[in-house]
């Protein structure tokens, strides 16, 4: 069977695949399923609200299996963190092939477990199988939520106009630190040691939770959303789509960090456009924007201004070597070519 399309939809696409198939309607669901809402959020009976985040995860070869059982959770996490409300709970499926041995799988629970208990969040449920259906490790899906009361707590639709646009920690965390696992020694002498081991370092930066967290602390953000796939770019996009506003960005003004753009050139592709789990995005009023770095800065969280959210704006626009562009919906992430390139040889 010919692959027609890798990873996740574009939003258009998605629209169309999902239509209106969400079963019953809720006036308790305040935040509706839409392409940049990592996470749906329900009002109680008693007026608290919910945050909650659905996720799969499968392993990258060549990383440990207790490294998988960290990504499951801050991944997880990281989509109700993103709310401004702490991720509390969690269930997960941890689906495996017949030939996965038993000890393989319990140093995943195992992980699984220590790493939930060093955000303080609980497992409350689960299932766990082996299947001929399946060929590798999986997480089918991990359910995370949380509670906050009402009004502490914010939607990625929520950009404000003239908010300024932080980004932790640059583009393509994700692409960098998986593939440089994949790819270490049929790269190695292409880039510099130093790039090389910076990238396979950023396996630990997979994660916004300390970064959502945090700068929601620090008070004035209005909306967060973790870059997944489609990249930074593909981030923002979805952010003003979801605030039904245009946002104007200067990729000029920001200086990728210097281990993924080496690593880019090497392997051909746009950190931009590169998945980038564990970068957060952050609509942010431009009083609060030095609370916010400061907070970052001091958990050494790197930051950088992007631009800023305008109402006026017809279409987004982001400018890069000099040139001024419309920002368009993200098409396949560039991640998955290379992933299973680096597969396959």
């Amino acid at each position: 069977m010919s692959r027609t399309h890798v990873g996740k939809p574009s939003p258009n696409r998605l629209k169309s695949l999902i239509g209106n198939n969400f079963g019953a309607s809720s006036a308790q669901l305040l935040v509706s399923p839409g392409p940049g809402l990592d996470s749906a959020v329900l009002e109680l009976k008693d007026g608290s609200v919910m945050a909650i985040a659905e996720d799969p995860i499968f392993p990258a070869p060549g990383l440990p299996l207790d490294l998988m059982g960290w990504f499951t959770v801050h991944i997880g996490a990281s989509d109700v963190a993103v709310t401004g409300i702490d991720p509390q709970f969690m269930t997960y499926t941890l689906l495996l092939p017949p030939t996965c041995p038993e000890e393989d799988a319990q140093t995943i629970i195992e992980s699984i477990s220590s790493a939930a208990a060093e955000l303080g969040i609980c497992i409350a449920g689960g299932h766990t199988g082996w299947y001929d259906a399946v060929s590798i490790p999986t997480v089918g899906g991990i359910t995370v939520w949380g509670f906050a009361d009402n009004g502490s707590w914010i939607s990625p639709g929520g950009a404000r106009d003239g908010d300024v646009l932080l980004m932790t920690k640059g583009p393509a965390i994700e692409a960098a630190a998986l593939l440089s696992v994949i790819y270490k020694d049929r790269i190695s002498g292409t880039i510099t040691e130093d790039a090389l081991q910076s990238c396979l370092g950023r396996v630990n930066e997979i994660t916004v939770v300390e970064d959502a967290l945090s700068a929601f602390s620090a008070g004035g953000v209005h909306a967060m959303h973790d870059a997944t796939e489609g990249g930074v770019l593909g981030g923002v996009y979805e952010m003003a789509e979801a605030a039904g506003m245009g946002v104007n960005i200067d990729l000029d003004s920001v200086d990728v960090p210097n281990d993924i753009m080496e690593f880019a050139e090497a392997l051909k592709f746009d950190p931009w456009y590169a998945i980038s789990e564990g970068t957060l995005l952050a609509a942010v009023e431009p009083q609060s924007v030095s609370a916010i770095k400061r907070a970052w800065d001091k958990l050494g969280i790197k930051s950088f201004e992007l631009g800023y959210f305008d109402s006026t704006m017809e279409h987004s626009m982001f400018c890069r070597n000099g040139k001024t562009s419309k920002l368009i919906e993200p098409e396949t992430d560039p991640f998955w070519n290379l992933f299973f390139k680096g597969l396959e040889q």
